[in-house]
């Protein structure tokens, strides 16, 4: 296996566009990287720099100890799985494992070990004769793996390769290929649109908007410790809640919403230090929708902030419930346990918990922090 490395890389089409700035990241020997964001960012693109299906305009590209900026894909030592499968429709599934094989005029024994063993670890010997359209659309997929992993090759690239299944066959699929990662210890540099598959499947992940790197971390980092605005609206499900507040002194630091809203409350000690400098200005702050609670009868728990809104839409999960929010014109979304409610319409209490409160620069979208600007 080997490690890829992208030093400033950016790629700029004939029109002008640039559609990645920069990119600035190294994915271990033997590391799961994940690159997520919206539709447009510029992850695809990095993917297919990296496998060398588009030339990389500025930056050096690195995989191993070597620099592939105008090394031909097939000289790579890369193995891509797409989207669409891409498997031959007249051959079995045995062809389709050997036939890249057949091709490096790599010797019979030889080919027939890689394809038993891919085919045990995929439990693809039961299909070893069937065509693609005998197959189903999961069935498919470890095909297309398997392809992938009979090469041997340096680095596995995937190109949303779940985007074309159901619910149930994504979370198997991920499962799976999550496993051969742990099996094969191979280096996988994965790209998605789907947080879930990102913080469910990465060591690492690469946050993209517009072509530029927002943020690289481990899930948890990522999920606790959001960079700036658009990370944290964008990795958890349901999305945080972002309410724009004006940093106020009256016996001492307190925020309050901007449009004199819902929330009017002490801002904590180490809180305050923090936004001591922003008094008289907007910040964004962020409540993920689990650290709203609904409020019991009695004084609120210490570290949590009252407040009341109005219950829209109420949906069981089974383990948890989530609930649509409305506080003045203040849309929020809630996680709780399943308990009883009022109907729809009614308003409730909440209690919000401080300590998992985040806060950034409204005119930046930056997290606010030591090392943030004034």
């Amino acid at each position: 296996m080997a490690r890829v490395k992208l030093e400033s890389v950016r790629k700029v089409y004939e029109n002008g566009f640039v559609a990645v700035h920069d990119a600035t990241f190294e994915v271990g020997d033997g590391e799961l990287m994940v690159l997520v964001g919206p539709s447009g960012c510029g992850k695809s693109t990095t993917l297919r720099m990296i496998a060398g299906l588009e030339s990389v305009t500025d930056g050096q590209l690195w995989i191993g100890e070597r620099m592939v900026n105008d090394v031909a894909p097939k000289e790579r030592d890369i193995a891509m799985v797409f989207q669409n499968y891409a498997l031959y429709p007249h051959m079995s599934v045995r062809e389709n494992l050997a036939f890249g094989l057949k091709l490096r005029k790599l010797p019979k024994a030889e080919i027939r070990e890689r394809v038993g063993r891919a085919a045990g670890i995929l439990g693809l010997e039961p299909i070893l004769e069937r065509r693609p359209a005998q197959l189903s659309g999961g069935q498919r997929q470890r095909v297309a793996v398997g392809r992938a992993m009979v090469r041997e090759p340096a680095v596995f690239l995937f190109d949303e390769p779940l985007s074309n299944l159901d619910a149930k066959l994504r979370v198997q699929m991920r499962r799976e290929i999550s496993a051969l990662h742990q099996r094969l210890g191979a280096t996988m540099v994965y790209v998605t649109h789907d947080q879930t598959e990102a913080m469910t499947m990465g060591d690492r992940i690469v946050v993209m908007n517009a072509g530029r790197i927002q943020q690289i971390g481990t899930p948890m980092e990522l999920y606790d410790h959001p960079l700036n605005v658009f990370v944290a609206g964008f990795i958890g499900s349901p999305a945080m809640n972002f309410v724009t507040g004006v940093v106020e002194r009256r016996d001492g630091l307190r925020l309050r919403a901007a449009d004199g809203g819902f929330l009017d409350f002490a801002l904590p000690a180490g809180v305050a230090e923090l936004l001591e400098r922003y008094e008289g200005r907007e910040v964004v702050l962020g409540i993920r929708p689990e650290a709203i609670q609904v409020a019991d009868d009695g004084p609120g728990a210490t570290g949590t902030v009252p407040a009341s809104a109005r219950l829209e839409l109420v949906e069981p999960l089974g383990n948890e419930t989530l609930l649509s929010l409305h506080a003045g014109d203040q849309p929020l979304v809630a996680r709780i346990a399943p308990r009883p409610l009022p109907p729809a319409g009614s308003t409730i209490a909440l209690s919000i918990d401080t300590a998992r409160m985040h806060f950034f620069d409204a005119a930046t979208q930056a997290a606010l922090g030591e090392s943030s600007p004034p």
